[in-house]
């Protein structure tokens, strides 16, 4: 890391919102992290799966192996070439949550006539669950009782 706090160079932003937006902020990387929450590790799979341009694909893997959510596998078919799988890290697994609660604000509010594509259950029991605001004693806590403070860390 460079001594200004980046990793290319070039100064950080204090908001982790862009922070985050710099690996995540691609329409593409959202429909790869679909994917592998699904299972997917190869590059052929993902590119059937979302036609996406391979120059593409290749650039959104690169992003994500950079920024530690995915990480590359060696694999070799045989008599074909050494290849790369992709694999989510512990940071890419948490990545579930971001793509839950897009899915269940684009359920809501912008739904299709057939349903939903995928549901969030439980996997022992198949319960149905919601993303939602959690304090320090496990409650739930609505929507409209969320705040976002500005802390001492907020550049003035």
């Amino acid at each position: 890391m460079a001594a200004n706090g980046s990793r290319n160079g070039r100064t950080e932003s204090p908001c982790s919102i862009a922070r985050a937006l710099e690996v995540l902020g691609e329409r593409w990387t959202f429909l790869i992290l679909r994917e592998a929450l699904s299972g997917l590790t190869r590059f052929a799979d993902f590119q059937q799966a979302l036609g996406i341009a391979p120059d593409v694909l290749s650039d959104r893997l690169a992003t994500l192996v950079s920024a530690g959510v995915l990480e590359k596998h060696p694999y070799r078919e045989p008599g074909t070439r050494v290849r790369f799988s992709y694999h989510l890290t512990p940071a890419g697994e948490e990545l579930r949550l971001v793509l839950g609660a897009l899915q269940q604000w684009g359920d809501e509010h912008r739904p299709r006539e057939l349903g939903p594509t995928m549901a969030r259950r439980t996997v022992d029991g198949g319960r149905p669950v919601r993303v939602a605001f959690v304090d320090d004693t496990g409650v739930a806590v609505p929507l409209d009782r969320v705040a976002f403070v500005k802390t001492a860390a907020y550049p003035s």
